[in-house]
């Protein structure tokens, strides 16, 4: 995804790492409304992590989404799916 395509939600920083801004609807990571995530540029040894943790794709997702933006996998999956939609996008732009 070029930054012409990116929505405006999802800015690539300096260190390869992306902001996923939530606006006006922020999820609530431990009690606390949170406006954006930063996910780290996977390493091959993520996926092997995440694959090995999920006994299905999405279990597998959302372990390695969690790993990446250093949040639980409880706090991921108590996201609507519009905010989690924007995770998988900014997923997308690492592994395609």
């Amino acid at each position: 995804m070029d930054n012409q395509n990116k929505p405006a939600w999802l800015v690539e920083n300096d260190d390869g790492s992306l902001t996923i801004n939530f606006e006006s609807r922020p999820p609530k990571i431990d009690g606390t409304e949170v406006n954006s995530l930063k996910m780290r540029e996977p390493f091959v040894d993520d996926q092997l992590a995440a694959d090995s943790a999920g006994s299905s794709s999405a279990l597998s997702e959302i372990a390695l989404i969690s790993n990446l933006c250093e949040i639980s996998p409880e706090a991921v999956r108590s996201m609507t799916m519009r905010q989690y939609s924007r995770l998988q996008t900014a997923l997308s732009v690492f592994i395609g």
